[in-house]
């Protein structure tokens, strides 16, 4: 048997130390604190002399934090004990009044929830970033034809400013996750105490409205407990990397040599250390790679959650690192992105080549059977037959001869060699569609959302 060493209680006794993480929760910890106390000395539960001691105090610990000069310690284990402990020594016995009608369940999810609020705006101000970017490249290159995909294979062509807006709208939906998540997270939980309330004629609702919150919690044993404005926050935020990650894949296809579409600035690209001429889409991968990241995450506090009674247990200290982490990820993700599509240079010349190929007008050709009075089913196999022979003959259908046209249709007139890529777009002209007319709307409609986001914010 191994003996247990002093080394072993070293190890034990930091196991359940947050402090080197929950610290990042300081201004939302002391912005709480400053506003119970202050709750304390209206309500007479303390004098206003303690009230105004404590609140002088915190302010003075908020200098010494940002300043570098606080004397955090481990021995404390959190945020709060820390925060407290060098409150008492800055003003001596008020200190010991603050954590009247409190306790620490209710005080970490309230800062919890305060640092959620601001992650949910900051986050929806970098989606904007990315939306702002996209339209950009949309509105640099609105008349720019590319080929439309379906199991990576070319399957229509399409304008490339619709191809933008449909990661527009996909960010766009991030948001309203991001904002739904924040209606949520902003209740205010403080005033539960451990887990029953409290026996003190506290006034819930002036310290709500004093930090900002929009209600109170209605159930003091789910208000410590609960920890679903994280889960969702996690949730809202892997579905924005999932959608990112999207972006990514297709921006390494694009800067391919094989593809050619696009081109990221010097500061988006990577060299290699042995071929001079390469210029790798690391951001775009690691943005691809991150996106695991975050999903762990969801799935650990998820998994973690799952089996905990009712109320507090100290498992609930784990969401802590996941959304810190999270958060951060997510955040310096949607600005590289931001930053790389303001410069991503598009070879519209290259794209338009790649639209041009015939086998992405086979759908064309067969609505222009059917608007001749021929079934679409008889149309598609009597295009199907033309694709066939020009693959045969290495060539495309668009070379084939009107003679060769007519052997399989008697329909087809010389106005067939008018079906082109950027016809094909024309004649999608329906709401949600890809011509020129409706992506110009579309472009015009986003911009007007995005400015209205903007001005909300």
């Amino acid at each position: 048997m191994t003996e247990y060493t002093t080394h072993h209680f070293q190890a034990a006794s930091t196991y359940t130390v947050s402090v080197g993480y929950d610290k990042r929760l300081y201004p939302y910890d002391i912005d709480g604190s400053m506003a119970h106390a202050r709750m304390l000395g209206h309500q007479g539960i303390i004098s206003q002399a303690d009230a105004g001691a404590i609140v002088g105090g915190l302010e003075g610990v908020r200098r010494e934090i940002e300043e570098g000069l606080f004397p955090w310690r481990d021995d404390l284990e959190d945020l709060h004990m820390n925060i407290e402990v060098r409150l008492h020594e800055l003003i001596g016995a008020p200190a010991g009044r603050l954590h009247t009608a409190r306790s620490r369940n209710d005080q970490v999810a309230t800062a919890t929830r305060m640092f959620v609020r601001d992650a949910v705006a900051n986050a929806q101000t970098a989606l904007r970033g990315v939306q702002d970017a996209l339209l950009g490249i949309a509105e640099r290159h609105k008349d720019a034809v590319m080929p439309g995909y379906t199991h990576l294979q070319r399957a229509q062509p399409v304008l490339f400013a619709h191809h933008m807006l449909a990661y527009f709208e996909m960010f766009d939906r991030d948001i309203e996750r991001f904002a739904d998540c924040g209606r949520r997270a902003n209740v205010l939980p403080l005033g539960s105490g451990a887990l029953a309330g409290v026996p003190y004629p506290l006034d819930r609702e002036w310290v709500a409205k004093e930090l900002g919150f929009d209600s109170i919690s209605t159930n003091s044993m789910d208000a410590v407990a609960d920890r679903d404005y994280v889960l969702e926050f996690l949730a809202a935020a892997a579905t924005t990397m999932m959608h990112t990650s999207r972006l990514a894949e297709e921006t390494v296809l694009w800067t391919s040599q094989e593809f050619g579409f696009l081109r990221l600035g010097r500061e988006w690209v990577t060299g290699s250390s042995i071929m001079p001429q390469k210029r790798n889409p690391d951001f775009a991968e690691i943005a691809r790679g991150k996106t695991g990241r975050v999903y762990g995450s969801l799935m650990g506090l998820l998994t973690t959650m799952k089996g905990l009674p009712l109320t507090y247990n100290r498992d609930l200290q784990e969401d802590k690192e996941g959304i810190f982490d999270t958060y951060d990820t997510l955040i310096a993700t949607l600005e590289a992105f931001a930053g790389m599509m303001q410069t991503a240079e598009v070879n519209e010349a290259r794209m338009q080549v790649a639209a041009e190929d015939s086998s992405l007008l086979a759908t064309d050709m067969a609505d222009y059977l059917v608007a001749k009075d021929i079934p679409f089913r008889e149309a598609h196999g009597i295009v199907s037959t033309l694709i066939d022979i020009a693959a045969d003959r290495k060539t495309t259908i668009a070379e084939l001869s009107i003679s060769e046209f007519k052997a399989q249709s008697l329909a087809f007139e010389e106005d067939v060699y008018e079906v082109t890529a950027l016809a094909s777009a024309t004649a999608r002209d329906v709401p949600g569609g890809t011509a020129p007319k409706r992506v110009a709307e579309a472009m015009a409609e986003a911009r007007a959302r995005l400015a209205a986001r903007e001005a909300q914010a």
